[in-house]
């Protein structure tokens, strides 16, 4: 059931934020879209046209664009934190020092884990949220391509937060005959599942830039979805949450879509270029190269096994050859396929 009209502020006018604006558009919202770009703000107002995200697609006459953040927050009831996890901090520092008086909720659709601190991202905003603020977090999350969702293709995602009943309201926020929402009360599952599938679609792009086929690369989403669950759960997510849209469904989208740049920056290395090389191209943040530093690190706290996970860390960041990589796992000592699943399991039975 529709909810009645919200003034909405999306920040972040890349293409999963102006995506994500056309739908709130469609469904009848004030949709106040920020941007830092003067220049893109103009052509989103004056052309109906964000042509370096989304090109070739008309947004609807429901979205204005703001370059002043303080303008697009004004007397708004949501914020949809659409940016990079690295400007996440960045911004939200600003909405802090704007003080906005008005109570709102927090809706973050960005997917990845903070290097160093090892923080999702719901706890970077409690973080960096002043405790007097009254605010609500939720995430959104799934197999989910701007590409198409600006399309109105037919696309389904998840909303999770500590509080179902807001949850609820946001999943009544977006949904529409184009873009199904389900809830789920997982929080911590459903932020790394977002986040971790962006390795294993580097690991995929990897193996397809090496010309290793349709075998290599089920191999690889299968191993890399054991190992998703098994730092998941060891963090204290519910193991059925990857088997589903923001675990098994994500990481099928991103493995193998060209419209993936996880995939496409892993295809660009598997055919010989170097990560900095990769990045120029790109032109755009590629979350997996972060999130792999972040997983590293969260694989040694949490003392779990992640060998695709490290395989790409030594790609990245120690100059490892890709192949040579592919190799030494392949080479790995002989283990058995349902231990994954009964540590998995176990991990939560003694939890609960």
């Amino acid at each position: 059931m529709q909810q009645t009209q919200k003034k909405v502020a999306v920040l972040g006018a890349g293409s999963w934020g102006t995506a994500l604006a056309m739908v709130l558009a469609d469904n009848n919202h004030e949709v106040r879209l920020w941007s830092h770009n003067p220049a893109q703000v103009d052509e989103i107002n004056r052309e109906r046209k964000n042509h370096k995200y989304l090109p070739n697609v008309d947004l609807p006459e429901g979205i204005k664009a703001y370059a002043s953040l303080s303008d697009s927050l004004k007397d708004i009831n949501i914020v949809v934190l659409a940016v990079p996890t690295k400007a996440i901090r960045e911004v939200l520092s600003q909405i802090r020092e704007l003080n906005p008086n008005n109570q709102f909720k927090i809706v973050h659709v960005s997917k990845g884990i903070e290097p160093d601190s090892l923080l999702r991202i719901s706890e970077m905003i409690k973080e960096e949220m002043p405790k007097n603020m009254l605010y609500e977090v939720v995430v959104l999350s799934g197999p989910s391509h701007a590409e198409e969702v600006s399309l109105r293709h037919p696309t389904t995602v998840s909303v999770s937060s500590e509080n179902m009943k807001v949850a609820e309201e946001i999943q009544d926020l977006f949904i529409n005959q184009h873009f199904r929402v389900y809830t789920n009360p997982d929080v911590i599952g459903v932020e790394i599942g977002g986040a971790l599938k962006n390795i294993i679609a580097l690991a995929a792009g990897i193996t397809d830039g090496l010309g290793y086929g349709d075998n290599a690369k089920a191999a690889l989403m299968t191993r890399g979805l054991a190992e998703i669950a098994r730092l998941g759960t060891k963090m204290g997510a519910n193991p059925l949450t990857f088997s589903g849209l923001t675990g098994i469904g994500d990481l099928i989208v991103t493995c193998t879509s060209v419209h993936s740049r996880n995939w496409r920056a892993g295809n660009l290395l598997g055919k010989g270029q170097s990560l900095d090389q990769v990045l120029d191209n790109m032109g755009m943040v590629v979350e997996g190269v972060r999130t792999t530093k972040a997983a590293h690190q969260l694989a040694q706290k949490y003392e779990v096994k992640m060998p695709i996970t490290n395989a790409l860390y030594d790609v990245l960041f120690n100059e490892v050859q890709p192949k040579d990589a592919v190799d030494r796992l392949m080479a790995r000592g002989k283990t058995n396929e349902m231990e994954d699943l009964a540590i998995a399991l176990g991990e939560r039975n003694n939890e609960g």
